[in-house]
């Protein structure tokens, strides 16, 4: 049989989790599709796929013989020569938080796939970092200053916070006037991380942080801002999740003479040399939407 066939069929069922979901997207049966699952693994000399009634779950030899698979079938491409142009397609598994998915994502995804539609994007959303490869995900999707460990970070941006609270909050519990003064304010935080500070930047004294402490934390920013307009205590959230409260009067700046330290937007994925084809074009697009 084709072996580079059975590798692009490998690689189909992997991304979409059955051996009728590709069959579907190569345009072959289902029978031949199991064929060339056989073939990879009489190839591979291993099983490469558990098979049950209800799911498939790739094997740590599987999980190896994806990314050989995946390799070979990028270099079946490239002897199409430089000429030619590889159109994305299958499928572009990206982790994103929340927040992400809402405001980064959601305004370039309809664009991207009107441009690519032999292409299918899957958001997973998750608060947590994934694990890229145990996940099967092309793309995570972070805001933070100390990108995980272990994969490729694409700086894409900046994402600046603001520090909020209610009219009425403010009234009840008195205005901030210094860094300090928060530590008498119930301060509302990322239930993701166990012992909580506040950064900024002071343009006479450079970066300041003060611990903080409160009676309620979430992992995701629109709760925070719900709790703040709501008067439950202060929040730094993004700038772009409290806009409309803030241009409404619901919430206003606490501390405006200091700016919260900004964080980083990143792109992570695994590999420069076997990606998705749709990543690099769709890290572009986040980039000059973020531009």
């Amino acid at each position: 049989m084709d072996r580079i066939m059975a590798a692009i069929t490998y690689n189909r069922i992997c991304e979409l989790g059955s051996l009728s979901a590709a069959a579907r997207a190569l345009g072959i049966s289902r029978p031949m599709v199991s064929r060339y699952l056989d073939e990879m693994e009489k190839w591979a000399g291993a099983r490469l796929i558990h098979r049950s009634t209800r799911r498939l779950t790739i094997t740590p030899a599987g999980e190896k013989t994806l990314e050989k698979t995946r390799q070979l079938a990028l270099l079946s491409q490239g002897i199409e020569g430089d000429t030619t142009r590889i159109t994305p397609s299958g499928t572009l598994r990206i982790a994103s938080a929340h927040f992400t998915a809402s405001h980064l994502l959601g305004p370039v995804i309809p664009s991207f796939l009107a441009q690519y539609p032999a292409l299918r994007i899957e958001v997973d959303i998750n608060n947590h970092p994934v694990s890229l490869v145990g996940e099967r995900i092309d793309l995570a999707i972070r805001i933070t200053n100390d990108p995980e460990p272990g994969a490729i970070a694409r700086y894409l941006g900046t994402c600046q916070s603001v520090l909020c609270a209610s009219p009425d909050y403010l009234r009840r519990a008195g205005v901030p006037t210094t860094v300090e003064d928060l530590t008498l304010h119930n301060c509302l935080h990322y239930s993701r991380f166990s012992g909580q500070s506040w950064s900024f930047r002071d343009k006479d004294k450079g970066a300041i942080s003060v611990a903080v402490r409160g009676n309620f934390s979430a992992g995701i920013s629109s709760l925070l801002c719900d709790m703040a307009e709501a008067d439950v205590g202060l929040a730094m959230v993004p700038e772009i999740e409290a806009r409309f409260a803030l241009a409404s009067g619901r919430l206003v700046r606490v501390l405006p003479q200091l700016e919260p330290e900004p964080l980083g937007i990143y792109g992570l994925y695994q590999s420069r040399d076997h990606q998705h084809a749709a990543l690099g074009l769709f890290l572009d697009a986040i980039k000059g939407h973020l531009g």
